[in-house]
């Protein structure tokens, strides 16, 4: 079976996509819910809106404030997790950023008639602890020296397979320069890899075409990675 042939295959449903989703969507669901059970906790104790001293809620301190704010952050991440997908990783990256500068500007306004979130040290703690593992859950698999080839944000890393489209293949000859003859098995090795990865990358190859397309992953010259998968056939 060629490559071309084998990649209109059916979709694979475990491929990386999901199981990145799955990791983002619960990791943005998980905090989520956290943040609203401390918030109903601080509301339905009806605490003062503004008072910097708080009242304990979980081992934290806590104010209206701070519990309405918490659920609207929980509110974010509970609907990037419904969401998925690219979202739910930007999302928690986004707050798991604020939660940072939260943790960080909060703790130089302990104390002070500033603290209007009425945060004490555990609080900062938690900021920190928790933006920090937002900011982990949502670069997961997103952020990498070298992405693979199946990946989902590939394409943002500038080696999208589309990029690898040309009539016979004649593109991908063209990237490798000099070192390729431009024969017809070049053209038409490069357009079965063109057309492998691609669906590689849009999760409608069979589990054989992905093993195959990773084997290449070590490869860094398109006009090895064309020599190295015609060789595969011979």
């Amino acid at each position: 079976m060629s490559a071309r042939t084998a990649a209109t295959g059916a979709t694979r449903k475990d491929g990386p996509r999901t199981r990145l989703d799955r990791i983002h969507r619960t990791g943005s669901a998980v905090i989520g819910a956290g943040l609203w059970v401390f918030a109903v906790l601080g509301l339905v104790r009806r605490l003062d809106f503004f008072s910097t001293e708080g009242t304990p809620v979980l081992g934290l301190s806590s104010n209206g404030l701070l519990s309405v704010i918490s659920v609207v952050f929980g509110a974010v991440l509970i609907l990037a997790a419904v969401r998925g997908g690219r979202m739910a990783s930007t999302t928690e990256m986004i707050v798991g950023a604020l939660f940072m500068a939260s943790g960080i500007v909060n703790v130089l306004l302990l104390d002070t008639d500033l603290n209007l979130l009425a945060f004490r040290m555990p609080n900062v703690i938690f900021s920190l602890v928790v933006g920090g593992l937002l900011l982990c859950v949502g670069a997961y698999g997103r952020f990498t020296g070298r992405l693979p080839a199946d990946s989902p944000y590939n394409t943002d890393r500038g080696r999208s397979p589309q990029d690898a489209e040309g009539a016979d293949g004649e593109r991908w000859a063209e990237i490798g320069g000099n070192e390729l003859d431009n024969s017809r098995a070049d053209e038409t090795a490069a357009a079965e890899l063109a057309a492998a990865e691609r669906a590689v990358a849009q999760h409608t190859a069979d589990p054989a075409l992905v093993a195959a397309v990773r084997e290449l992953g070590g490869i860094r010259r398109p006009e090895d990675r064309i020599r190295a998968w015609a060789s595969r056939k011979g």
